[in-house]
């Protein structure tokens, strides 16, 4: 592997200039007809590949003079040549660790300078001229998309291909000084890309709302069991609404919030739109979306769902009933769903109502202000 990449860096740095115009020459047949790229892996493996392999079992006696021919017929003078791993901690071993050291830290500079040259314009750290970039490669797309049957290919390629190893010529710069091509280059690539930052500045507008959602909480209140005309008193304010089979309270958990309105904070990375929270008035819509069973809403008034107190007939609870209803075909009720009410039947022992706000996501430079206040503070 490390052989053949010496071999390409040579190639296409013109070490020896007859193997690099064998090559164009190649690819100029290759370009000029498509067609010869199913013969170049045969090619290949022809040349290099099996007449080496030929050349090592049937080397030319050291005595042969230049004007005589090879001998190609006989027997084989030498054994074939095979491809063994380097033994550990030999020389070989060595040299392959150290070429693929620098393999890995050529790959490294041609990661670094890829990075610096495509990160910044794409990367949408500029959002104006990522946007640009955006908006150019879209339509370019579009038009290939369309016209890409229409294009000389071959001859792109061509020129394409013989301009990329022409550039590797050791004189190829001094040529570009001379004729001061390097100057009219730049000054190009300086204009493009003043044209793309003014294309930028001028016909993109970032100034778009941001985005605007809507949170809610709910308002949690409890009164004792033990005293049947008990009145609700405040709980807390938590984010699910803690119905009678919500999985928290089957398990026997304890509902968890902020006890006032002004511990309630917005999401991370959001912020307040408005000054206050709303009352949903919507009882029955929120209710209905989560198929939520065993309360009563009320219509009017304060917008509470109640939890309904069942007692053991209605519930067929066979813990409550004692031992008379085992073995008897129990009549069971109907499932139990929401009831509409005002609040003064049979009350559980929570009751909850929904809450609204607006909230507005913060953009990068007020979540680094914020970020900066409170580790000052």
């Amino acid at each position: 592997m490390f052989n053949f990449q010496n071999q390409l860096i040579r190639l296409f740095t013109w070490r020896v200039p007859t193997h690099t115009i064998s090559f164009l020459a190649v690819y100029t047949f290759v370009c000029l007809d498509p067609a010869l790229l199913a013969v170049a892996p045969l090619a290949g493996c022809l040349f290099f590949v099996m007449v080496p392999a030929f050349l090592t079992r049937h080397p030319p006696p050291p005595s042969n003079l230049p004007t005589d021919l090879y001998p190609l017929s006989g027997p084989p003078l030498a054994p074939a040549r095979t491809v063994k791993p380097a033994p550990d901690l030999s020389k070989d071993f060595f040299h392959n660790m150290r070429d693929l050291q620098n393999v890995m830290e050529d790959f490294s500079r041609l990661h670094d300078a890829a990075l610096a040259l495509l990160a910044p314009p794409t990367n949408f750290s500029n959002e104006s001229l990522s946007s640009t970039i955006f908006l150019l490669l879209v339509v370019t797309s579009c038009g290939l998309f369309i016209t890409a049957q229409l294009l000389p290919w071959r001859a792109i390629a061509l020129i394409g291909g013989w301009a990329a190893v022409i550039a590797g010529h050791p004189s190829f710069p001094s040529f570009l000084e001379s004729t001061q091509a390097d100057k009219f280059v730049e000054q190009q690539d300086q204009e493009i890309r003043s044209a793309i930052l003014s294309l930028a500045a001028e016909d993109i507008d970032l100034g778009s709302a941001p985005e605007i959602r809507e949170v809610e909480i709910f308002e949690l209140q409890r009164r004792s069991m033990h005293m049947p005309d008990s009145e609700f008193e405040p709980f807390l304010f938590t984010a699910t609404p803690y119905t009678p089979l919500s999985p928290p309270r089957l398990a026997g958990d304890r509902p968890r919030g902020a006890p006032f309105f002004e511990d309630v904070q917005p999401p991370t990375g959001w912020r307040w739109a408005d000054k206050k929270w709303i009352l949903d008035l919507l009882s029955r819509e929120w209710v209905e979306e989560r198929c939520v069973t065993g309360v009563e809403i009320e219509v009017e008034g304060e917008r509470w769902v109640n939890d309904i107190l069942y007692d053991a007939e209605q519930l067929d609870v066979p813990s409550i009933r004692g031992s008379e209803s085992k073995g008897k075909n129990s009549k069971r009720d109907k499932a139990v769903t929401w009831e509409e009410g005002n609040g003064a039947g049979r009350k559980g022992e929570w009751r909850r109502r929904r809450w609204v706000r607006m909230v507005q996501r913060k953009s990068m430079d007020e979540g680094r202000a914020g970020a900066s206040a409170q580790s000052n503070g």
